[in-house]
């Protein structure tokens, strides 16, 4: 076996909103898994509550993280988060910043989104559509959470609303208050790459809303869903994955904000239908060999 991906620490892969580890057979991070494990990583895909709050999640990653160091005999693990994943693994670096060695954020929401600012705006929780868009997103969390076959654990608590104001640009601002390791100075900028003993990084990609993909992209029903999101941004038109503006997901050292990937391309879903020349599995794997070579 090769150990190309031999990082020091786990690699605990933290999934964003509605996120899963199996649903049957098919899994959140399609293939990346694999390829990490292929590559001599201890790579572990946990699930916190798919609906709720950051702090929430968090929370709950913490104690999965107590857990993994008992079964490892690891001190320390490197979290990589995509879309609300990432403000969880923030949050759990800023709390115990002893147990992370590292946090990288995949499309992480950390300044917000616009798609979730148009639906508080457009979408009111107490309006008639705003109630048929939360029965219908419940209706997904319950139906999600009992094909989970990848996940074991107790009944995870959900907080629709929670989760939405976690991911409005108001909601994040208020969480970066808190726990600003990691976030650059400057808007579009880089972030200090190590706090408090802990490494920042993040990578994200951008649509090119009017034009259509070429390759395995025109039978992705998702990478449509994305083109009709990207439609919500305003400040970051035309620079975005579709649900997070490229310099919203900026944090630590910024590897790449504009890959040729959209919001669920970038973790290969979708049965790893993705673009002409995009290779999400390779972004991983080479980020498991930066992780190795700084030593965690």
């Amino acid at each position: 076996m090769s150990q190309r991906c031999a990082t020091r620490y786990p690699l605990v892969l933290v999934p964003g909103m509605l996120g899963f580890i199996r649903l049957v057979l098919y899994p959140y991070w399609y293939g990346i898994v694999e390829a990490l494990r292929r590559g001599g990583a201890v790579a572990i895909p946990v699930k916190v509550s798919p609906l709720h709050s950051s702090e929430v999640r968090g929370e709950q990653l913490l104690a999965r993280i107590e857990e993994i160091l008992k079964q490892t005999g690891a001190q320390k693990v490197n979290l990589i988060g995509h879309s609300q994943g990432a403000l969880s693994a923030r949050y759990a670096a800023a709390k115990r910043p002893d147990l992370v060695a590292s946090v990288t954020s995949v499309a992480g929401t950390n300044h917000g989104s616009e798609l979730a600012d148009y639906l508080q705006t457009h979408y009111p929780a107490d309006s008639a559509k705003g109630r048929v868009l939360s029965a219908l997103l419940r209706l997904i969390n319950a139906i999600m959470s009992r094909l989970d076959t990848g996940y074991r654990g107790p009944r995870l608590p959900a907080d629709l609303q929670a989760s939405h104001a976690s991911l409005t640009t108001a909601g994040v601002a208020l969480f970066n208050e808190r726990y600003p390791q990691g976030l650059p100075q400057a808007w579009g900028g880089h972030g200090p790459e190590e706090v408090n003993g802990v490494r920042y990084y993040s990578w994200s990609g951008t649509l090119q809303p009017g034009k259509t993909d070429k390759g395995r992209n025109l039978f992705d029903g998702t990478n449509r869903t994305c083109r009709l999101f990207a439609r919500t941004f305003v400040r970051e038109a035309g620079q975005c994955d579709g649900m997070v503006g490229r310099y919203s997901s900026h944090l630590g050292t910024v590897i790449r904000d504009d890959y040729p990937l959209d919001h669920f391309d970038i973790v290969n879903q979708s049965l790893g239908l993705v673009g002409k020349g995009a290779e999400p599995i390779r972004l991983f794997v080479e980020h498991a060999e930066r992780l190795k070579a700084a030593g965690v």
